[in-house]
């Protein structure tokens, strides 16, 4: 009895999209405006999905977004302090090399697919089209869940990186009359934050104009921060001790495992490049711009990235002893103090940490965006807990505020937590690394055995052709040794407050997915390829 209750369940939510004009979350006379081109249509029809949003992206509009929501050259500044403990200087740059290597082959890998089905739900749709069978199901869930929690504790994260640099301005501004609390860092993340959800809600239209003026100031600043840094800094006493010093500042016993340990800097200023496939339904001709936009993205920020790292590290080298100092400054911020020692101006490097910190405001709004159409795909095809609220899209502007309204919400309820313990806050905001690392091994996992078994690939105007296993099984092996990486603490026995909480963390959100997926979610999710149309 409970078997056919399942099935007639599932059959009920499959049978919502076989017909041309209904989906999950909408009704047949819902129509939108701008659907796109031809090639935009005919591939939502083939992955059984109704345009509900508005595609008023171009190519040049969502390469504007990902290069600004990765923010690699200024992940570079305000992220290096992990890795300088844990590798020194030699430790970031060959980290960086070696990271830029690996993730590009994840990249190319991702492109392949999101050429193959440019959707909104991105991996976990990807993995219900191209695992095998008989793990489709569970394992495009388990993805599902993994990737929208990842993503929800950007915003607030980037927000708190944000509040901490603007409390570190004003420690350096007013050292005498300023008295920092870490109750201060809340209420600016939530000025940061409902700042953001407004430009997501009433100007959500000039979003991709935004876009364009964000790349512009990312292109800009990397130069006024870059020229200052060169011609002001100091030098080292040696180039080749910037390239080949490596320390082991974590205490690991080991210079390589350091190192090791150290390659989260670098990850964190890459992670993310995935942005783009959950603005897919957005973007007009989303098969042919989406792999263009991520590949050229990796690519352009990973140079600017590498020539402010080898930058910011030679300056750090012509510190020599005062390195120390610099990393202890007040300001909790070390490129804060690199600035100001550089320019000897307070003026100066507060113009220099504000071009940052206008960029990572960019970053928040892109990270809401994403955010939010990640969780609205996900409950379009049933993945989560009141599926049906969290997939409804507003006629009057496309926009699926539900969604949009429960990341800003869940992002202002994490801040608050920062009040009473920041252990708290940690624990909950270290998911996003090793959730997104999850569904990028998954997902390239499931098109390498597809391509190991010699099974046919989807069409795709973006193909890997005969490199494509070889960089499938890169990717894989690079990914993995990260993932194992995310969970290292940044010392071997570290205190609770600077413990590295994403295993706790990571693995609690596993177990309610799966007690979720066993009570409700295999009664009522189907999975992506439930709707697929075969003959597209």
């Amino acid at each position: 009895m409970n078997k056919m209750k399942t099935e007639g369940s599932l059959e009920s939510t499959i049978n919502a999209v076989e017909g041309d004009d209904s989906v999950p979350g909408s009704d047949s006379e819902y129509t939108v405006q701008n659907e796109g081109t031809e090639l935009d249509k005919k591939d939502m029809w083939r992955m059984g999905k109704k345009q509900q949003l508005r595609r008023n992206f171009r190519f040049f509009s969502i390469f504007g977004f990902v290069m600004v929501l990765m923010a690699t050259w200024e992940g570079q500044l305000s992220g290096s302090i992990f890795g300088l403990i844990n590798g020194g200087t030699g430790g970031l740059i060959w980290m960086y090399i070696a990271t830029f290597s690996g993730l590009m082959c994840a990249i190319l890998s991702m492109s392949e697919m999101a050429s193959m089905a440019p959707t909104t739900g991105g991996q976990y749709h990807w993995v219900s089209e191209f695992a095998p069978p008989s793990a489709q199901k569970f394992l495009s869930y388990l993805v599902g869940w993994v990737c929208v929690l990842g993503w929800q504790t950007g915003a607030v994260l980037i927000s708190f990186v944000m509040a901490s640099q603007v409390q570190g301005l004003a420690i350096l501004n007013y050292p005498d009359t300023y008295q920092p609390e870490r109750w201060h860092l809340t209420p600016i993340t939530i000025a940061i934050l409902t700042a953001c959800m407004t430009f997501n809600t009433l100007f959500y239209r000039h979003l991709p104009l935004l876009e364009t003026l964000a790349l512009i100031l990312h292109v800009g600043g990397f130069f006024a921060i870059l020229i200052p840094l060169w011609v002001m800094g100091p030098r080292p006493a040696s180039t080749r001790e910037v390239f080949f010093t490596f320390t082991d500042g974590g205490g690991w016993g080991n210079a390589g495992l350091s190192c090791l340990v150290g390659i989260l800097s670098p990850i964190f200023g890459f992670i993310g490049s995935d942005s783009a496939t959950h603005m897919s339904e957005e973007l007009r001709n989303a098969s042919k711009s989406l792999p263009r936009a991520m590949i050229i993205t990796m690519i352009l920020n990973g140079i600017l990235g590498f020539v402010m790292l080898v930058t910011f590290c030679m300056v750090l080298g012509g510190f020599g002893d005062g390195l120390d100092d610099i990393l202890s400054t007040p300001t909790t911020q070390p490129f804060i103090q690199v600035f100001y020692e550089v320019v000897q101006n307070k003026a100066g490097a507060t113009v220099m940490t504000c071009i940052l910190m206008l960029m990572e405001v960019c970053g928040v709004i892109n990270n809401i965006a994403t955010s939010s159409r990640q969780l609205w795909a996900f409950a379009r095809d049933k993945g989560v807990p009141f599926a049906d609220w969290f997939a409804v899209v507003q006629r009057t502007n496309n926009l699926p505020m539900n969604a949009l309204i429960f990341t800003y919400s869940f992002a202002v309820v994490v801040s608050f937590i920062n009040i009473g313990s920041n252990i708290a806050f940690n624990v909950i905001t270290s998911l996003g690394t090793a959730a997104l690392l999850t569904s990028y091994i998954i997902s390239i996992s499931c098109i390498t055995i597809k391509r190991i078994r010699g099974e046919t690939l989807l069409p795709s105007h973006f193909k890997l052709g005969t490199m494509g296993l070889p960089l499938n099984i890169i990717s894989v092996s690079f990914l993995l040794l990260s993932f194992i990486m995310a969970f290292f603490p940044p010392t071997p026995q570290p205190a609770p407050e600077t413990m590295n909480w994403t295993a706790a963390v990571y693995g609690a959100v596993i177990i309610f997915s799966l007690v979720f997926y066993v009570v409700r979610g295999r009664h009522v999710y189907a999975g992506p390829v439930s709707y697929v149309r075969k003959s597209a």
